[in-house]
């Protein structure tokens, strides 16, 4: 009796996990994709101009839409794509909100960052990072979003998708902004 007590359970188990499975795998795509790429959303916003809390809120915004697309049963080939996609859009519609706030100052995590370091090191540290911050502002619009996708790990074809454009133009834009780069850095 016992032993059959256990199949049935197990059995239960079973059935109420196959009636879940949808929703545990729409669940567990989107917290595995939210572990991998939440950071990387995050990076990407605030190098839209976000400051720090609506860039976490816009990252976490993305997911939530990730989460109610896949519920819908739609299905999305790249989902990597698809979230920097529309944190891309959701970054550029936050952006126009906060256009009256004052611009994030990129040199606040290199300065809370620096604190630890000796004197000299900091400050070789932060010149290396202001002259570098200022080759990126130099840069077009279009060049330093291609150049963030790629260091988030997109290829040219993904970042065409999410930016709009061809992925021969992604190749162009990065191609001209490391050269640029490259020249201000010397």
């Amino acid at each position: 009796m016992f032993y059959s007590l256990g199949e049935e359970l197990s059995g239960v188990v079973r059935h109420e996990r196959a009636n879940d499975r949808a929703t545990m795998t729409v669940q567990d795509q989107v917290a595995q994709l939210f572990l991998e790429a939440r950071d990387d959303v995050y990076r990407y916003l605030l190098s839209l101009g976000l400051y720090p809390p609506q860039a976490q809120e816009g990252a976490q915004e993305v997911f939530l839409r990730l989460y109610a697309t896949l519920k819908k049963g739609e299905n999305i080939q790249n989902p990597r794509a698809w979230i920097f996609r529309v944190a891309h859009n959701l970054g550029l519609k936050i952006r126009a909100r906060q256009s009256s706030q004052a611009p994030f100052d990129a040199n606040l995590e290199s300065r809370i960052a620096g604190a630890e370091m000796d004197p000299e090191q900091g400050l070789l540290q932060r010149e290396r990072a202001l002259r570098f911050h200022e080759s990126i502002q130099k840069l077009s619009e279009q060049q330093q979003r291609c150049l963030f996708l790629r260091l988030e790990g997109l290829r040219h074809p993904e970042i065409g998708s999410v930016l709009g454009i061809s992925a021969s133009a992604v190749g162009e834009f990065l191609r001209r902004a490391i050269s640029r780069l490259r020249k201000d850095q010397v």
